[in-house]
């Protein structure tokens, strides 16, 4: 008798559900551009014009610290050379950056990829899952640290109802994170199987279980690794930190300066924005707005703050369209590999058994 699902479980019903946000996204894109001036905007971003190249590549500084925060959690004995985890961390952002993946759909592509270069698929799993968990602890911790600085800068009312906005939206994301690492400690990836199994066949899971126990120790001992797991953290906290230096170059190039703090909280915030957002593919729309608000803070036009906006989306588009090429490249690549040394396989094994059969008659 086939297994019936709840409706709610249908497949499809997620990647309906990030399409349709995406294309409100869209429009609320649409139409901050023409509340702030269609006009002005473009105008302001012709200004940037050929400082979007320099934008671009400087992108790459906290990519980089991104991904070496992410190999200090890998096993030491397989570890990628810098080179090629900054490659997967590039990938793996493009596809989390352009496809309407829920923001983790270049988390499992980029498990997969460092297991083809040699890693133990339970210690790679392992250290996706703490490299979100870091990703997004030092990321409060950045949200956090502008928030002072904002105080520190002005304590106008509307800077104090900001303030307390954040601070809640932060204690949630907060408590969703410890409930989070609670979970990864009492056997997360096993208690998921052994739910599994009340939806599919026993035997299709069998594998999976006994995987799932690995990877819940391999988990546990990440956290348990004292300097990898506080290197990784460091790392990730100065990544963070370097990306406001894209707000301040764009001020750069538009002419309206902006100081090295002020551009960190403008970033920081809108980072904060966009995590809170995750269910929105690139959270269009939504971080469009948030600059136009926080932006309206340092005096900026709404024209300035979008410009700002849409040279990070111009950035996303001229990286993460490669890296998506790269991408498919790679998987095409193996799985034609894959086939072949299948062929090659079956193959040996029919000569084998006519040389066999050979004997047999003789």
């Amino acid at each position: 008798m086939p297994i019936k699902f709840p409706r709610t479980l249908k497949a499809g019903h997620l990647p309906a559900l990030l399409i349709i946000t995406a294309l409100c996204g869209c429009l609320l894109i649409v139409f901050l551009i023409i509340e702030s001036g269609a006009a002005d905007v473009a105008h302001a971003m012709l200004i940037i014009g050929w400082w979007l190249i320099p934008i671009t590549v400087y992108h790459l500084v906290p990519l980089s610290f991104s991904a070496l925060s992410w190999r200090e959690l890998l096993p030491l004995s397989s570890r990628p050379d810098p080179i090629n985890i900054i490659w997967i961390r590039w990938i793996r952002n493009s596809i989390n950056s352009l496809l309407p993946v829920a923001g983790i759909g270049g988390d499992i592509a980029s498990v997969r990829l460092v297991r083809l270069r040699g890693v133990p698929g339970a210690q790679a799993t392992a250290s996706m899952v703490v490299d979100v968990t870091v990703g997004v602890t030092t990321q409060l911790m950045f949200v956090l640290a502008g928030l002072g600085l904002l105080l520190m800068r002005s304590t106008e009312h509307s800077v104090l109802l900001l303030a307390w906005a954040v601070l809640i939206c932060t204690a949630i994301l907060f408590a969703a994170v410890t409930a989070f690492v609670v979970f990864q400690h009492r056997g997360l990836f096993l208690g998921s199987a052994k739910l599994t199994r009340r939806l599919l066949p026993e035997q299709w899971l069998s594998g999976w279980i006994a995987g799932a126990s690995a990877i819940d120790d391999a988990v546990v001992a990440a956290y348990r690794s004292g300097r990898p797991i506080l290197r990784a953290s460091v790392l990730q906290l100065i990544g963070w930190t370097a990306s406001a230096g894209e707000v301040w170059l764009v001020m750069q190039a538009l002419g309206q300066p902006l100081g090295v703090i002020d551009a960190f909280i403008l970033e920081s915030l809108g980072s904060g924005v966009r995590a809170a957002a995750f269910m929105v593919p690139g959270a269009l729309g939504v971080l469009e707005a948030s600059f136009v608000l926080f932006g309206a803070l340092f005096g900026l036009s709404a024209d300035a703050a979008l410009a700002i906006s849409l040279s990070k989306r111009v950035r996303e588009l001229a990286l993460g369209l490669p890296g998506l090429f790269v991408w498919h490249w790679m998987e095409g690549h193996y799985l034609l590999g894959r086939s072949a040394r299948a062929h090659a396989n079956a193959s040996c094994s029919s000569e084998a058994d006519l040389d066999s059969s050979r004997c047999h008659r003789r």
